[in-house]
This record gives C-alpha cells, structure tokens and sequence, in this order.
C-alpha cells in the first residue's frame, strides 16, 4: 500500500499527462477544446485512477465526449505509464464531474433567496407595527394600570 503523498503525486501526473495528450495528442473530433480535466482521484493500492472531467457543450456534446474519452482509454494510460514510469500503470476511470450542475443549482436556489428576500422588502416597505411603535412598558406605567383598576 502505497502512502498518501505518493497517491497524491501520481494523481497530479495523470491529470496533467491527460490534459496535455486531450490537447495535443488526440486528434478524435469527440475529445475537442471543450473538455477539461477538473481532477483525478488515485486508489491507496495506485491501480486504479479516477479522471474527472467536465464538458462545455449541451448534453449530446457531453455523451460524445464520453464515448471519445472510452475510446482513447488505451492511449491515454499508455502515455500515463510512459510519464510516470511505475511498476503498474493504473486503469483509467473517466466520471464527469457533477461540481458544475451542482453549482448552477446553488445559483439556482441563490437566485430564488434572493427574489423571495425582495419581495418581502417591497412587502414590508409600507406596513406599521401590529402594536405600539415601543412594545415594552416603561417603569412608571405598572403603577397607572394598576391604580386605574
């Protein structure tokens, strides 16, 4: 079992070795400028290799870069095992990161906050207290309430 730092190492190599060869030594029309390399994730046992990507596109621009990222799976830790020149060379998992939905879903809902907050704004803007405008008693009025009774 390999330490924590090593993973940590091999993992920032395998995201840049597939980032460069994604760019440069690709030439799959699927795989264009619109993929990015977000991170990479290494098992404890450095035998399998998590890339996470993300695609600028709508979803059938996503599908196809998927299927171009399986198709180039060979090549890609081929050039992996040439860079980093370990014993095994990982396998190569390739997930599309979810950090950019789950963002704009975070907007989303900051957005809604945001409107629902102005609206009660505009609500509030013209109303009056539902009692007096100072709520609490004042020391002496104790003694008019109760010498009225």
């Amino acid at each position: 079992m390999a330490d924590n730092a090593r993973a940590k190492r091999l993992a920032d190599l395998i995201r840049e070795v597939v980032a460069q060869k994604l760019q440069r030594g690709i030439k799959d029309p699927r795989l264009g400028s619109h993929v990015t390399i977000t991170d990479t994730r290494v098992t404890g046992d450095l035998r399998e290799a998590t890339v996470f990507y993300t695609v600028y596109g709508d979803d059938e621009q996503r599908a196809e870069a998927a299927a171009g990222l399986e198709s180039a799976k060979g090549i890609l830790r081929s050039a992996v095992g040439a860079a980093a020149g370990v014993k095994f060379t990982p396998t190569l998992a390739f997930v599309a990161d979810a950090l950019p939905d789950n963002a704009k879903t975070i907007e989303d809902l900051l957005d809604r906050a945001r409107q629902s907050d102005e609206k009660v704004r505009e609500v509030s803007a013209g109303a009056a207290y539902a009692g007096d405008a100072d709520p609490y008693k004042k020391p002496g009025e104790d003694d008019e309430d109760d010498a009225a009774e």
